[in-house]
C-alpha cells in the first residue's frame, strides 16, 4: 500500500496510532512507518468519551494496563516512548498531527460500528489537513467483508464460512519486528498533553480483586510468545482429542492476547504450521478452525453491529425472561449448587478465563434453566473475562 507524504520535510514525523495491536512484531502500521524512514510518534488513546463506544469491563481494563506497560517498556528500551492520551480520539489525533506537523497517521483497523465511524471521521479530517491517513489489517486473518456467500451476502453458518475462507489460501505471513525505528524527539510540549498510564486508573486499588489474574497471566507481547510456545510444545499434539476436557490444560489460552493484539492471529496460525512442518494433521486443523471461529465472530460483528445486544434470530424476540436477581447473583458468584456451573463461574472470577465448553454450559444454564435474559449473562462476561 503506497503512502504519499504531502510534506517533503525529512523531519516531519509519522504518527502510529496503537489500538488493539499492542506489539511491535507483525504490526503493519508500524512496519509501514519504519519503511518511510521518518521519525515516529507512538500514540495510544484511551477513549471513554465517544458515543457508541462500549467501555471496557473490569478484567479487560486490568489486562489493558499490563499490555500498555509492556509496550511502553519495549519502546523505551529502543529509545522511544508511548504517548498516552485520555480523551476522544477525534479530539486527539488530528490536533496532535497538526501540532507536530506530521506527514502521516497510520493505524491497524478495528471492526465495530462505532470504531469504524471514528476511523472514517478522523481519516476525513486528516486528509482535509493534507495529512496522509492509512489503515491496515493487523487483527484478522482475512478482512470480514472479503468472504461472501454465493449470493454475495454475509454468512450465518460457520462451516460454510470456513469453507469459503479456505478458497483464499493461507493467510499472509506475519511481519518481523522492524529492525530500525527512529523516534521523534519533541523540542517542546506535546499538544494535547499526554497522560500517565496510572492516570487511566485501569487497575483496581481498593478492593484489589485482581490477585488471581496476576497469578495467572503475564500480559504483553513477551507473555503472548511464552504462552504460544507452551501451547505448541505441550498441548497442540493432542489438541483434537483433549480440547473439550475442562479439567485438563489442553487449550491455548491465547484469547486475551489476541484480543489486545499482544500477538496476531497470523503469528499464531503460522507458528502452528511451523510446529508441524506444514504436514496434514488433525490437531493442527482443529486448532486452526478455532482461529476460524474468531474470524467468523468478527464477520458476524461486522455485518450485524448490534449482535451483542439483540437476538441474531428474530424468532427469539418474543421470549419471556424471568426477573430473578437472587438467581442471577447465585449464577454470577458460582453458588447455584450445580458443580460444573459453579466451578466455571468461580474460575472466571478468579482468573478472568473459563474453558470454552464450560462457557457454553453456564450460558445455557442461565438462559435455558434459569430463564434469565442472555444479555445479563453477556454483561457479566464482558466485565469479568480478560
Amino acid at each position: 500500500m503506497a503512502i504519499n507524504l504531502k510534506s517533503d520535510d525529512a523531519e516531519s514525523p509519522v504518527i502510529v496510532w496503537f489500538r488493539d495491536d499492542l506489539r511491535l512484531s507483525d504490526n503493519p502500521a508500524l512496519q509501514a512507518a519504519a519503511k518511510l524512514g521518518r521519525p515516529i510518534i507512538c500514540v495510544f488513546v484511551h477513549d471513554e468519551e465517544t458515543e457508541g463506544l462500549r467501555l471496557l469491563g473490569g478484567a479487560a481494563r486490568w489486562w489493558l494496563h499490563g499490555s500498555l506497560q509492556a509496550l511502553s517498556d519495549v519502546l523505551d528500551a529502543r529509545g522511544g516512548e508511548l504517548l498516552i492520551f485520555r480523551a476522544a480520539a477525534s479530539k486527539v489525533i488530528p490536533r496532535l498531527a497538526t501540532n507536530c506537523r506530521a506527514g502521516a497517521v497510520l493505524w491497524n483497523r478495528r471492526y465495530g460500528a462505532a470504531e469504524r465511524r471514528i476511523d472514517e471521521a478522523i481519516k476525513t479530517e486528516l486528509r482535509a489537513q493534507h495529512v496522509e491517513a492509512k489503515s491496515f489489517n493487523g487483527h484478522l486473518l482475512y478482512e470480514p467483508w472479503s468472504i461472501k456467500s454465493k449470493s454475495g451476502g454475509p454468512f450465518r453458518v460457520f462451516s460454510a464460512f470456513w469453507r469459503a475462507a479456505h478458497t483464499f489460501g493461507e493467510p499472509d505471513r506475519p511481519l518481523a519486528t522492524p529492525s530500525r525505528l527512529t523516534f521523534f524527539k519533541n523540542k517542546g510540549e506535546f499538544k494535547p498533553s499526554p497522560a500517565k498510564l496510572v492516570e487511566l486508573m485501569l487497575e483496581p486499588s481498593s478492593p484489589d480483586w485482581a490477585s488471581g489474574l496476576r497469578a495467572t497471566w503475564q500480559r504483553g507481547e513477551a507473555g503472548a510468545q511464552v504462552k504460544l510456545e507452551q501451547f505448541l510444545d505441550n498441548e497442540l499434539g493432542d489438541y483434537a482429542d483433549c480440547r473439550d476436557y475442562p479439567g485438563r490444560t489442553s487449550t491455548s489460552r491465547l484469547s486475551p492476547y489476541l484480543r489486545f493484539g499482544d500477538i496476531s492471529a497470523r503469528q499464531v496460525w503460522h507458528a502452528a504450521n511451523a510446529a508441524h512442518a506444514g504436514s496434514s494433521n488433525r490437531n493442527l486443523e482443529k486448532f486452526q478452525s478455532e482461529l476460524g471461529w474468531r474470524e467468523f465472530s468478527y464477520h458476524l460483528l461486522y455485518n450485524n453491529p448490534d449482535v451483542a445486544s439483540r437476538n441474531l434470530q428474530p424468532r427469539f424476540d418474543t421470549m419471556q425472561w424471568r426477573q430473578d436477581s437472587a438467581a442471577l447473583e447465585a449464577w454470577q458468584q458460582g453458588n447455584t449448587g450445580y458443580p460444573i456451573v459453579d466451578a466455571g463461574m468461580r474460575e472466571l472470577w478468579s482468573t478472568g478465563w473459563m474453558h470454552n465448553r464450560v462457557r457454553m454450559v453456564v450460558a445455557s444454564f442461565l438462559a435455558k434453566h434459569l430463564h434469565i435474559d442472555w444479555r445479563q449473562g453477556e454483561s457479566w462476561f464482558w466485565d469479568t473475562l480478560v
